[in-house]
């Protein structure tokens, strides 16, 4: 296998790997607040969490190094429409995804508080799911959108 096809099967995987775990982290979170059990709240917290920092941060670090290399081997324009199309997008996913990752961070401390202390979750902690949940939406959509002009690469 040459290097190309090296770098061009990383770069689908993890493109892969940051589509799936977030749609799947987002349907986990979400199934979670329907929940009245402190304990399945924390437990789909914590998983979030740690499939984060495990999946999503790197393949999210893998996505631009791959990508890069990608467009240089290829010999294209940097500043052709489709890939300035996909930077901006790739960031508003990542400007999305960040504080995402500060809010379950928050919300996972949250709860584990109220699984010791036994009292019911803040109003804080609806309100940063809530912010969590809108947040998902533009991520999501900018990711769908990276797919289109990664598959079509328009003129």
């Amino acid at each position: 296998m040459n290097a190309y096809l090296l770098i061009k099967t990383v770069h689908i995987i993890t493109a892969t790997v940051l589509f799936g775990t977030g749609l799947g982290i987002a349907f986990f979170m979400f199934r979670s607040c329907h929940t009245g059990c402190l304990q399945e709240k924390f437990f789909a917290i914590r998983t979030t969490v740690l499939a984060d920092y495990i999946f999503t941060a790197p393949a999210a670090v893998l996505q631009p190094a791959t990508g890069a290399w990608l467009i240089w081997d290829a010999g294209l324009p940097w500043t052709d429409g489709w890939l300035l199309a996909s930077y901006v997008l790739y960031a508003v996913a990542a400007v999305c995804w960040l504080p995402v990752v500060a809010i379950q961070i928050r919300l996972k401390r949250i709860v584990a508080a109220c699984l010791s202390s036994g009292k019911p979750l803040p109003d804080e902690y609806h309100r940063l799911f809530r912010v969590w949940f809108l947040l998902g939406w533009p991520a999501f959509t900018s990711l769908v959108a990276v797919f289109l002009l990664m598959v079509a690469k328009p003129v």
